[in-house]
């Protein structure tokens, strides 16, 4: 019955105006208990839809509407002219070259250049970076490809030369279906982790894990364009250690070098590397940088082939492929999201705007699975297409729709000047783009000298992806950086605090020479919070810290003559009683304070020590402190402890 009687104030014509009335209510309904009404009214807010909110919800499903009304031409118009055209020339060879990456015909990475960009201008957040094909999305993809739909598969037998051949055609097909299959439900994976708001998952992958990462899919990128530079057709390997055997199996293969390949390969890599540094040079002199990318040339060697005009329609995944790719889907969902994510917050911060991360999410989502029916392959966000965009005066997602339509140009008119363009120098433009991927070794010895720690975890991660293909490489590095953690949690460092003269700050004792200890007061600071995995070294810590190795054996004389004296029912509910006459040891401390500011949790192992630590140190009358303690305490927490919080 008195849920009945707010019926009348859940109406959404008066929820605002009634919202305090509801609260007060409520408050009487669940006696009082701010939890249960926090989460009523929580509830029922989401229930209720008026038109500021209605507006307000559009306005953040898809930015496109709350920032596109007020575009000044004035301001942003050019900027983002020049911008989008120089982009635009860049998706060109990097969307054929990162297709042969993802095993797949170039003119479908032209496609991912094209739909996914779209998607994200209408529903990103970011302003500045760059989305489209990504290389080691690209190998990714081509991983998947080519352990479903493999060479041996399509083996034919050509009665002109007597010989077993590859059906291309018939391989090709099922591969862009591979491709679009574990897109799509990448995709999908991406809009359900945003909608359900776990944008904060993207902070389990630290930022040496992402470089070590990343530097170690780019070795895979190169080992996987070796066969394309030499001219050569090695076997594909798959599972642990494909690499390692790829490798093997190029250097026997060597001696087949096919020359005309190989002088293609050598003369393009020194010739984008050479203007890729006097773009770097002449930087700030040069308008947009030189499209040096744009090789061509017909030298008898392998080619691009047919790019077909126009655009594909829009075709529904094979469902059947959703099981196979499910795992594979998932590591490109949270890959992806955390290469973009991480872009978009340099540049969120370097121009003073944020970043929504759940959007973000939805938005790469929406890139995906659209992207996916139109046979794209996994999209992310490209660190050298976001630096042009940002150096050649783009400001916002504009400059990335413009691209779109330089793609949208070479497809419907002038595709067919490309067919004649090397893969070799496809394999060079790779190269040449992985440099700063390369470059990322320099965070070792940075690391080193920073926190070994985080060395350690970019090169365990470096070495697991090289060993191990890049998806299951990736669950191996978030189990070890996660391991590492609980490592340093249970290894923490323990310090007695002392207090710098005349002041109120307290620092470690061990680590500065001029801080006094206050006599008779003993403050125990840990570096780490207290839970089970640490909570018998924390005790233990404690009892070294406190009591010297004089005072050890009078301490422990002491313990043992008033175990005597103890009244066993009053120990058990927390309070220490000895007998008349006995008197403290004048050489222990009056107080000992546990400072527990890094403490943001306890379980119940926790509490039980300091229950422990708080009887045991009230058997010598020390009367115990908690100080600074974030962590909610039980109400039947041992009385015989004082505590302060600052």
């Amino acid at each position: 019955t008195r849920v009945k009687t707010l019926e009348l104030e859940i109406d959404t014509r008066c929820w605002y105006s009634n919202s305090r009335t509801l609260e007060a209510n409520l408050c009487t309904l669940f006696n009082h208990r701010p939890a249960y009404v926090s989460l009523v009214l929580a509830f029922l807010s989401l229930c209720v839809c008026s038109g500021p909110k209605l507006k307000s919800c559009m306005l953040s499903s898809v930015p496109v509407l709350s920032w596109l009304p007020r575009y000044s031409l004035r301001d942003n118009a050019i900027g983002d002219l020049i911008s989008g055209i120089s982009v635009g020339i860049m998706h060109l060879p990097q969307g054929m070259a990162y297709a042969l990456l993802a095993a797949v015909p170039p003119v479908f990475g032209l496609y991912s250049s094209f739909y996914p960009i779209l998607i994200y201008f209408i529903f990103g957040s970011s302003k500045h970076i760059s989305v489209g094909t990504y290389a080691v999305m690209s190998v990714m993809i081509g991983g998947v490809t080519e352990r479903l739909a493999p060479d041996t598969n399509f083996m034919m037998y050509d009665n002109a030369t007597n010989q077993s051949m590859v059906n291309v055609l018939a391989r090709d097909t099922e591969r862009v279906k591979v491709a679009a299959a574990v897109t799509f439900l990448s995709g999908l994976f991406q809009m359900l982790l945003g909608l359900v708001k776990f944008g904060f998952v993207v902070t389990y992958l630290s930022e040496p894990l992402v470089r070590g990462y990343t530097t170690g899919a780019a070795i895979h990128v190169i080992v996987s364009q070796l066969k394309y530079t030499f001219g050569i057709s090695p076997k594909r390997h798959s599972g642990p250690f494909a690499l390692i055997f790829t490798v093997i199996e190029v250097c026997y293969l060597v001696p087949e070098t096919n020359i005309g390949t190989l002088v293609v390969s050598l003369v393009s890599i020194i010739g984008l590397v050479m203007v890729k540094e006097l773009n770097t040079y002449l930087g700030k002199k040069l308008p947009v940088p030189i499209p040096v990318e744009l090789l061509g040339g017909k030298y008898g060697v392998e080619v691009v082939g047919e790019i077909p005009s126009g655009l594909q329609p829009p075709v529904m995944p094979t469902a059947s492929l959703f099981g196979q790719v499910i795992g594979d889907a998932f590591a490109l969902s949270v890959v992806g999201y955390g290469i973009a994510i991480s872009l978009g917050r340099i540049f969120a911060l370097k121009y003073g705007y944020k970043v929504d991360s759940n959007q973000e999410l939805i938005a790469l989502g929406l890139s995906n699975t659209i992207g996916g029916v139109f046979q794209c392959f996994a999209i992310s966000c490209s660190m050298s297409r976001t630096m042009v965009q940002e150096s050649t005066g783009g400001k916002t997602q504009v400059a990335s729709a413009l691209s779109a339509m330089v793609i949208l140009v070479i497809m419907l008119w002038i595709g067919a000047l490309f067919e004649e363009l090397p893969k070799a120098v496809l394999a060079a433009i790779i190269y040449v783009n992985l440099q700063g991927m390369m470059k990322q070794f320099m965070d070792i010895p940075t690391l080193w000298k920073s926190n070994k720690v985080d060395m350690l975890v970019w090169v365990a991660t470096l070495i697991l992806t090289v060993l191990f293909n890049p998806d299951i490489g990736l669950a191996a590095s978030i189990a070890f950086s996660m391991l590492t953690v609980i490592f340093r949690t249970q290894l923490p460092k323990y310090s007695l605090l002392g207090q710098v003269p005349e002041t109120d700050i307290y620092r470690p004792v061990e680590n500065y020479n001029q801080v006094n200890e206050i006599p008779g007061v003993v403050i125990f600071h840990s570096s780490a919070t207290l839970y089970f995995a640490n909570a018998e070294m924390y005790q233990d810590a404690l009892a070294e810290k406190v009591r010297s190795q004089e005072l050890l054996c009078t301490t422990q004389a002491y313990f043992d003559k008033l175990s005597k004296q103890i009244i066993p029912n009053e120990v058990e509910k927390g309070v220490a009683t000895v007998e008349e006459g006995s008197k403290p040891d004048s050489t222990l401390p009056r107080a000992i304070i546990l400072e527990l500011s890094p403490v943001n949790f306890l379980d119940t192992v926790g509490v039980k020590t300091l229950r422990n630590v708080s009887r045991l140190y009230a058997l010598i009358s020390i009367l115990l402190n908690l100080l600074t303690c974030s962590a909610s305490l039980p109400r039947s927490f041992s009385p015989s402890i004082s505590l302060y919080v600052l």
